[in-house]
């Protein structure tokens, strides 16, 4: 009807001129709880109206040429015409202070002087005037790889550059979603969330200590394992492909919060154990050095799975003594010429 206030539209500026792979925005094509088109096209209900400027999908579009140009969407917000906006970072944040010249990383120019716009420059510009940021993958969420040490760029995450007490405008802390890559469905589910919270539809994002959403970070990947039950009676795999609990090839999944397991990589199928693979806790903000060597036995790994051999000789020795009587029918289902199985007749 005309005089009606046209919908308000949510921005997602999606920047990916950290230091990383684009191995984040890769893995949100293949989500399916939502799917990023459902979405982009507002396909679930309660929704806001969403537009995503997203440099894997506007392949028309160059940084300053093209169909559109891109990065102006990022001027505008600087500008104050794009609100409400949530800002998506990937890939890690370098320290831009420790050199004399150059520069680690950018996204687009910046138009007064026709240089390279740092990543570290478009966060100060944005950070106050979003109503969320949200840091994807382990990159952006804490830094990452390129965070290791002896790394030349002084590299960390998005709460390590802004303070991890930092809040919007709209008073949501800063989200992460850590993973090497992210899995696919947390991605787009918490984008989804914050989608429905700028509508109105969802309370304030519960997250852990780490920033990350509560729900899909609450459990280890021991507890969501269908291993974890090998681990308990103390059978331990001793190469690839056995059955068995991974803990001894490596694997640092009773410590690890995350749900692939439980969850399956995509439509429910796949995720690193479930798989064979060991898990490298590629969603902890101590990785990778707390976590390495990868593919040896964590020390800690030693003395549970030690104890627990130990432990589940006897719990092995007991089921199985269980076992063979649960696994014979009731003495009672033979053929002959009484009934034994209790019944009292009344006539």
């Amino acid at each position: 009807m005309s005089g009606d206030a046209e919908e308000p539209v949510v921005h997602i500026l999606w920047m990916n001129g950290g230091l990383g792979c684009d191995g984040d925005s890769v893995a949100l094509t293949a989500a399916t709880q939502p799917s990023i088109e459902e979405i982009v096209l507002g396909a679930l209900p309660g929704l806001p109206k969403v537009a995503v400027h997203w440099p894997l999908i506007d392949f028309e579009c160059g940084p300053e040429q093209g169909a559109d140009t891109f990065i102006e969407w990022w001027h505008k917000a600087d500008r104050d015409e794009l609100d409400p906006f949530v800002l998506v970072v990937e890939g890690s944040i370098p320290n831009e202070e420790i050199k004399d010249e150059g520069y680690w990383c950018g996204f687009g120019n910046n138009p007064e002087t026709g240089q390279p716009m740092t990543t570290n420059e478009w966060l100060d510009r944005l950070a106050p005037k979003a109503l969320a940021i949200l840091a994807v993958g382990t990159c952006a969420t804490y830094g990452g790889i390129h965070a290791m040490a002896g790394n030349p760029t002084g590299a960390m995450g998005v709460p390590d550059y802004l303070g991890w007490d930092w809040q919007s405008k709209a008073g949501i802390p800063i989200v992460c979603v850590p993973g090497c890559p992210t899995h696919p469905d947390n991605l787009s589910e918490t984008i989804l969330y914050l989608l429905f919270q700028a509508a109105g539809q969802a309370p304030m994002i519960p997250l852990d200590e780490a920033l990350r959403p509560q729900w899909l970070f609450a459990a280890t990947v021991h507890e969501g394992c269908d291993r974890a039950g090998y681990y308990e009676q103390g059978e331990f795999a001793k190469e690839y492909g056995s059955q068995k609990c991974l803990v001894k090839l490596g694997c640092w999944g009773p410590v690890v919060k995350c749900n692939v397991p439980k969850r399956g990589w995509i439509n429910g199928v796949g995720g690193c154990p479930n798989v064979g693979g060991i898990c490298i806790a590629c969603t902890m903000p101590g990785f990778p050095d707390k976590f390495m060597p990868f593919m040896d036995e964590p020390l800690g790994a030693r003395v549970s799975a030690a104890a627990s051999s130990m432990y589940g000789t006897v719990i092995r020795a007991l089921r199985n003594f269980t076992m063979k009587t649960v696994d014979e029918e009731p003495k009672w289902r033979q053929k002959g010429q009484q009934l034994l199985t209790g019944y009292k007749s009344t006539w």
